[in-house]
């Protein structure tokens, strides 16, 4: 392999890009960017001017931009509709009830759109070698994706939620040049929703393994001196945080001196009034803190059954801390039954169960964890994630 068979530009193109961004799939989009540009190819990333994925406000500056080698082109998002429909026939789907195509494009289009996107990939798409597009459920990838779909190929981020079983997403997954998937579990409920293309691989992502954890500066930093239990990410209902909050306020009434401490987007205090000074939420913070948080923590919770490669409780293992988990997620719960380093929990009462056990028997907890550093090693570095991506490219287009 050499330089001169990286030819031609990949583009990126996720729904939101840049600092201050939650989410799991960001983080992934920026990690292959950054591992091809490394590798000597032309990246860019296409993405919007928003930040927050719960109001799509325009706040990054439209235009182009850098970040390292990356070229980022920003357009502004367009919210021009009164989301009626979103809402409507969002708790219809939720409701179990199927929606019919003309519904499911009103669902799908009463939200953010980018016009100035779809026309640039419309005028340019002839530029790029390759352009990557997810999560599978935004407007970004579900419109934009189907324009050149011989250069398309998807990053779905896809687990079992009533969306990925509507129609519009077939010619999207189908039609693409290539599907790369995080996980087994992801792969296999793909196959059981689409025609999948013959080029289609799982990859997962890196973790890249710090060297130090500063515990103690981290613990100096936040006054925290007992013992706690650790979640980071979007603390909303869609990701179980009414579920763990609830759950903590019952292991605490029952006299545990347990506390939660969390970082990242959303409202810390939702659902969460009755925790008090045993909630501690350290805002939005840099990956250093987020790892000595991990590596500090009695052990890391992972409330969420919407997960397509749960990077977080990767990121656990490898600072040596145990995880307890939800089993209603098919990859959360193959990854802990693969390294046998986590406890899984079915309900509200288990997860009460889980941090009961936790409290009174932290040792046992601990020795959970030895395997989960050696599982992240073995499956996730992140130099062999990139190299399979840059093989998959060049197996996949011209």
């Amino acid at each position: 392999m050499t330089d001169l068979d990286r030819t031609g530009t990949i583009a990126f193109v996720p729904p939101r890009y840049g600092p201050g961004v939650v989410g799991g799939a960001e983080v992934v989009f920026s990690e292959f960017a950054h591992g091809l540009a490394d590798l000597g190819w032309d990246v860019e990333v296409l993405t919007t001017c928003a930040r927050d994925h719960f109001t799509w406000a325009n706040e990054f500056p439209p235009g182009t931009s850098t970040d390292g080698k990356i070229t980022i082109r920003r357009f502004p998002t367009v919210l021009d509709t009164p989301g009626k429909d979103r809402d409507r026939l969002g708790n219809r789907m939720l409701a179990g009830e199927r929606l019919t195509l003309d519904e499911q494009q009103r669902w799908a289009n009463d939200s953010l759109r980018v016009p100035d996107l779809w026309f640039h990939v419309l005028d340019h798409g002839d530029d790029y070698r390759a352009m990557f597009f997810g999560p599978y459920m935004f407007w970004t990838s579900l419109a934009v994706g189907q324009v050149h779909p011989d250069r398309s190929i998807l990053i779905p981020c896809l687990h079992r939620e009533p969306a990925a079983y509507l129609d519009i997403y077939k010619p999207l997954v189908e039609g693409s040049v290539g599907v790369v998937f995080l996980s087994d579990p992801e792969r296999d409920l793909a196959a059981d929703l689409f025609r999948l293309p013959g080029n289609h691989e799982v990859l997962g992502s890196g973790i890249a393994l710090p060297e130090h954890y500063d515990v103690d500066g981290f613990r100096a930093a936040h006054g925290i001196d007992g013992r706690f239990v650790y979640y980071a990410g979007r603390r909303e209902w869609a990701k179980g945080w009414l579920d763990l909050v609830e759950a903590f306020r019952i292991v605490r009434a029952r006299g545990s001196s347990l506390q939660l401490v969390t970082s990242g987007a959303g409202d810390p205090t939702l659902g969460a009034p009755e925790l008090g000074d045993a909630l501690i939420d350290i805002g939005f913070v840099d990956d250093a803190t987020r790892d000595a948080a991990m590596a500090a923590a009695d052990c890391y919770v992972q409330p969420s059954a919407l997960e397509s490669f749960s990077r977080t409780i990767l990121e656990a293992w490898g600072a040596g801390t145990p995880v307890i988990a939800n089993a209603a997620s098919d990859v959360v719960s193959w990854h802990v039954e693969r390294s046998g380093a986590g406890v899984l929990y079915r309900g509200g009462a288990e997860l009460v169960e889980a941090l009961t056990l936790l409290d009174e028997n932290p040792a046992a907890f601990a020795e959970l964890a030895s395997g989960g550093r050696d599982y992240v090693r073995e499956h996730y570095e992140p130099s062999s994630i990139v190299g399979r991506l840059d093989d998959a490219i060049r197996r996949w287009t011209q």
